[in-house]
C-alpha cells in the first residue's frame, strides 16, 4: 500500500496520474482513509488534521507519482440569482442553514434537496438540476474538524434577560 505523503492542488500539478480515485464530497474530507483507485492502486490517507480533496487534486505518494482526486458526480441543483444583493440574500439564507454550497461564478450549487428549493424559488431564483461533482466552501456546513463553534453566537440571536 502507497501512502499519500502530500496533496498538490488541482492545477499546479503536472506529471501524468497513475490512478484516479472518485469521491463524492463528503468522502474527500477525511483525516485518514483508505483508498483504492480505479486501476487498483491502494493508497492510505493520514494526516494529523482533516483535509478537505478538491476535484482536480493529486495525492502525492511517497515515490513522487500521482493518484488523482475526482470528484464523483452528485445531484445537485445551480441557483440564478437576479441581482448581486440577491446572491447576497440567497447565500445568506443557504448559509442560516447550515447548507454546504459551492460558488461558481455568479451561481451557487447546494445538494438536491425540495425544501431548499421551494424556499428559494419564493425567494425568486431561478433554479436548474446538474449533475456534477460538488466541491463545496468550507465552513458552516462541514463537521469535519474545522473551527466553527456550534454554540450559535452567529450574531443573529438576541438574548433578553
Amino acid at each position: 500500500m502507497h501512502r499519500v505523503s502530500s496533496i498538490s492542488p488541482a492545477g499546479h500539478w503536472t506529471a501524468p496520474a497513475i490512478d484516479r480515485v472518485i469521491l463524492d464530497a463528503d468522502e474527500r474530507n477525511r483525516r485518514r482513509i483508505v483508498l483504492t483507485g480505479e486501476q487498483g492502486t491502494r493508497v492510505l490517507l493520514d494526516f494529523e488534521k482533516p483535509v478537505t480533496l478538491r476535484d482536480g487534486d493529486g495525492l502525492v505518494l511517497e515515490d513522487g507519482s500521482i493518484v488523482q482526486v475526482c470528484g464523483q458526480p452528485e445531484q445537485l441543483i445551480e441557483i440564478t440569482p437576479s441581482s448581486p444583493q440577491d446572491f447576497v440574500r440567497l447565500a445568506w439564507h443557504l448559509g442560516n442553514r447550515h447548507t454546504d454550497v459551492q460558488i461558481v461564478g455568479q451561481r451557487i450549487r447546494i445538494r438536491h434537496d425540495h425544501v431548499l428549493e421551494e424556499m428559494l424559488k419564493g425567494l425568486g431564483a431561478s433554479l436548474a438540476p446538474l449533475q456534477a461533482p460538488f466541491d463545496p466552501e468550507g465552513g458552516a456546513g462541514h463537521e469535519h474538524g474545522h473551527d466553527h463553534a456550534h454554540g450559535h453566537h452567529h450574531g443573529q440571536h438576541h438574548h433578553h434577560d
